[in-house]
């Protein structure tokens, strides 16, 4: 079985804990260091977990934020656990029972 990864990602924390409230706070913070994004850009960026995120922008922000990356995200295991398709007993279902066939030809009986 594999376990589940995720992450949580605490970009609005961070921005709140430095007194900074709105997402559009952050546009000319990035440009500064080279990160141009649009505001809606980065209106999803500190509502929504990233599922890509260039190293330019995660280098941007913690330094923006004067945090590291672990402070960033946080990696968690979730808990479920995904079993691997086509390895492993089955879960619930009984295999099917194999069955001996003969194979006859027409015009024999």
């Amino acid at each position: 079985m594999i376990k589940k990864m995720g992450y949580q990602w605490h970009l609005r924390q961070l921005m709140a804990s430095q007194g900074m409230f709105q997402t559009s706070d952050l546009v000319p913070l990035l440009a500064e260091r080279g990160v141009h994004l649009s505001r809606e850009q980065v209106f999803r960026l500190v509502t929504q977990p990233p599922q890509r995120l260039s190293m330019d922008t995660l280098a941007a922000l913690c330094d923006i934020l004067g945090c590291g990356v672990e402070q960033l995200i946080e990696v968690v295991v979730v808990d479920q656990e995904v079993r691997k398709t086509g390895t492993g007993p089955q879960e619930s279902r009984p295999l099917p029972r194999a069955r001996r066939t003969t194979i006859r030809r027409p015009d024999m009986p």
